[in-house]
């Protein structure tokens, strides 16, 4: 009786529908390690090789566009798995339907790999499959599809020579030639029977990858220094109970006093820090002049209640001075799908009955604000971001672009305080100042709270999840316009070309040749 050898039942294992389905899932799951927690950046350089590998083996492109779609829907429930208390199974079915937007790019990779690919089609790969890679990244980019959350640049946020590449081709640059070097490394893994030449250009790929992140970071421009500005970060931390917006209200209050005589010239609460309109609400508003005075800065605090002067609730930025607000104002306009609103309600309102959905849509600001805030150097003119904003890199480079000196962000992940969420959100900051080119304060109400320098660096102490107090933040300033800011979104426009170009060659073949099968 022969025995199999075990590589050759494995392999055996793998051409099994249901196995094979099982192992795509898995894989497709794999790059979120490499995210805040655990953070393992550097699994980056290889972790879409098994699943790339698993797409060049598909016995059709019906296959692999299958799996394509399951790998997808693996990454998502891996990225955003913190969900699942609050969606619950909506979680799956979400995932499900997301994961449809990998089934072309399954296809454009088995088609581009498959086989015994020569020089030519080698060096396509190494263009197309991380071009078709971020035009998923964009589609579901897209705010009524969940947003640019768990983008594979994102991974690399503590990376200097990554950040750097972000200012230049902003955090797509990343994504693109992160995937570019998986595809290199697949094409280096040559199949038995395989041409060497597919293998010669994964590796010429990989040094090409090497080449260009080195050659960004010899010689790209830096910002100029332009001083420094005081900003203090106040961070509650977890407050329960039917009373917790008081209690909360009455914890900031006191961190906040602690901060006088410090010398800040800005103090920044978190989201939905303060939980009645002040309009309504002369008590909060007299208490919010009077902190201000005693500090002896202006307070950037974020209400989260129903207008008095517009019907609904807002989610609102609101700059606090001596005398009260001084009456500039960001309603926050990206809102997250579920928590803060059911897209198309009357079809998915069930998700209320399922999950912690939203039972009431919160109401969308019309316009980004750049607020002038008075310090002892003189006006410092910040631009406020609310929570899941801070993942959209068009909105940091519009108020960069409008003039603001400093990104401040207001966050609130308490629901998923013991989720990766908290560290993950945290680590856009890096992304959104290095893009910019404008240094950046990250406050929540439970952690993580953090600062950042115009290059992306980490300033100062991170305050996490486990703390409740304040932080003073020396940013220093910077001046310029950084390349991606000037250039735009070069990196996803170049991509989508390409990938317009190879389906229109494909199709015009197909016509050319009446009867024949288009080659890849």
């Amino acid at each position: 009786m022969a025995i199999t050898p075990p590589a050759e039942r494995r392999a055996a294992l793998l051409t099994r529908p249901w196995p094979r389905a099982v192992a795509t899932v898995l894989v497709g799951a794999l790059p979120a390690l490499t995210f805040p927690v655990p953070a393992w950046w550097w699994l980056a350089y290889v972790a879409l090789v098994p699943w790339l590998l698993l797409l060049r083996s598909a016995a059709d492109g019906r296959r692999a566009a299958c799996e394509g779609w399951l790998g997808g829907a693996g990454f998502l429930l891996a990225v955003h798995h913190w969900l699942l208390p609050s969606l619950h199974i909506f979680i799956l079915v979400l995932a499900a339907l997301l994961g449809l937007l990998w089934a072309p790019w399954g296809l454009l990779t088995h088609r581009l790999l498959s086989g015994s690919p020569g020089a030519g089609r080698a060096l396509a790969a190494l263009v197309l499959v991380p071009s078709g890679w971020l035009m998923v990244e964009l589609a579901r980019s897209w705010e009524y599809l969940g947003g640019p959350w768990g983008l594979f640049g994102a991974s690399q946020w503590q990376v200097a020579p990554a950040l750097k590449v972000a200012s230049v081709g902003g955090i797509w640059l990343v994504s693109f030639l992160l995937v570019a070097l998986n595809t290199a490394v697949t094409l280096m893994i040559r199949p038995l029977g395989a041409r060497m030449s597919g293998s010669a250009v994964g590796a010429t790929g990989v040094l090409a990858c090497v080449l260009c992140v080195t050659a960004v970071w010899q010689w790209a421009p830096e910002p100029r220094s332009a001083g420094s500005v005081r900003i203090a970060v106040v961070q509650p931390g977890v407050v329960t109970g039917d009373l917790g917006p008081r209690r909360r209200f009455d914890r900031e209050e006191e961190l906040t006093r602690q901060l006088a005589g410090k010398h800040v010239d800005l103090v920044v609460w978190g989201e939905s820090s303060v939980g009645e309109d002040l309009g309504r609400s002369a008590d909060l508003r007299n208490r919010l002049a009077a902190l201000s005075r005693t500090v002896g800065a202006e307070l950037l605090v974020n209400v989260d209640a129903r207008r008095s002067d517009r019907p609904g609730i807002f989610k609102s930025s609101v700059l606090v001075g001596p005398d009260g607000p001084t009456g500039d104002r960001y309603d926050k306009m990206r809102l997250v799908p579920f928590g803060e609103y059911v897209p198309a309600r009357s079809l998915l309102g069930w998700a209320t009955s399922v999950g912690k959905a939203a039972g009431e849509d919160r109401k969308r600001g019309t316009h980004q604000v750049v607020m002038k805030v008075t310090t002892r150097q003189g006006v410092l003119r910040i631009g406020p971001l609310v929570c899941f904003e801070t993942a959209f890199p068009d909105m940091s480079r519009t108020l960069a672009d409008d003039g603001a000196d400093v990104l401040v962000a207001q966050s609130s992940t308490s629901t998923f305080q013991h989720s990766w969420a908290p560290e993950q959100h945290a680590s856009l900051a890096s992304f959104r100042a290095a893009e910019s080119w404008r240094p950046m304060v990250h406050a929540t109400l439970t952690g993580v709270s953090t600062a950042t320098d115009a290059r992306g660096r980490t300033l100062g102490r991170r305050l996490g999840t486990d703390r409740g107090t304040s932080e003073v933040y020396e940013l220093p300033l910077a001046r310029g316009t950084s390349p991606y800011a000037r250039t735009g979104d070069w990196t996803v426009i170049g991509s989508a070309a390409c990938v317009v170009a190879y389906v229109g060659l494909r199709v015009v073949r197909r016509f050319r040749r009446p009867g024949r099968p288009a080659r890849p």
